[in-house]
């Protein structure tokens, strides 16, 4: 069966799955519904989390995962309203993307930047 996850920087390098800490334990949750992950994934961003991806991956597979990292697993059925807890970890085991740097030596001036701006106003 497939089920609905949600993961952080997912498909890069310092991909984490998001899970909830019960004590010294670690739970993922599996959605059956794509739109209950995403509900989900929504009211973690309003808790200041980096804004999550909604994976469909097999069932046996993140069961396959927990057991390997010693994390317990949650099957939430479709339409069940699951909300995260009001408390968060402080420190992740994967961190969010950094922003990318702007280059202050990059080949556009800040006069040609203000030129485009005023034209761009213009078409306003």
């Amino acid at each position: 069966m497939r089920v609905f996850v949600l993961l952080f920087n997912a498909r890069t390098e310092n991909e984490g799955i998001h899970t909830i800490q019960l004590g010294d334990r670690n739970k993922v949750l599996m959605f059956e519904s794509e739109d209950d992950a995403t509900r989900f994934g929504v009211m973690l961003e309003a808790q200041d989390f980096p804004e999550p991806t909604v994976e469909a991956i097999d069932e046996e597979e993140i069961k396959d995962f927990c057991n390997s990292v010693d994390y317990d697993w949650e099957l939430i059925p479709a339409g069940a309203l699951e909300i995260p807890p009001e408390n968060n970890v402080t420190q992740t085991q994967w961190q969010p993307e950094p922003e990318p740097d702007l280059d202050p030596d990059s080949e556009v001036s800040q006069n040609e930047l203000d030129s485009i701006r005023r034209r761009l106003e213009g078409l306003l």
